[in-house]
């Protein structure tokens, strides 16, 4: 399992339509291959600040199929508007559970 973690930071005065815009826009995401969950976290000292955290199966399952998908196009025509600058996005891999 491969984990995407995005940060975005979404324009001033613009969390709630953001966040309206999210829950459509996760709504496709959960359609692409490999999607295996996602969970979203709004920043406390810096609330127009958000980290995604995308579950996949495997790194090709977000960086080729669905950032080249008709999927993604949807999905960043949803939330993309609202971004303040372009996000930070890494993928990590799993080492320790407890």
């Amino acid at each position: 399992m491969i984990i995407e973690a995005a940060q975005i930071t979404v324009a001033e005065g613009q969390q709630s339509q953001f966040e309206a815009a999210l829950s459509r826009a996760i709504e496709i995401l959960s359609m692409a291959h490999g999607y295996l969950g996602i969970e979203v976290h709004r920043g406390v000292e810096r609330p127009a600040v958000y980290l995604l955290t995308i579950h996949w199966e495997t790194l090709a399952d977000h960086t080729e199929g669905f950032r080249g998908s008709e999927l993604f196009t949807q999905w960043r025509a949803l939330i993309g508007p609202f971004f303040a600058e372009p996000p930070l996005v890494e993928h990590w891999e799993r080492l320790v559970e407890r």
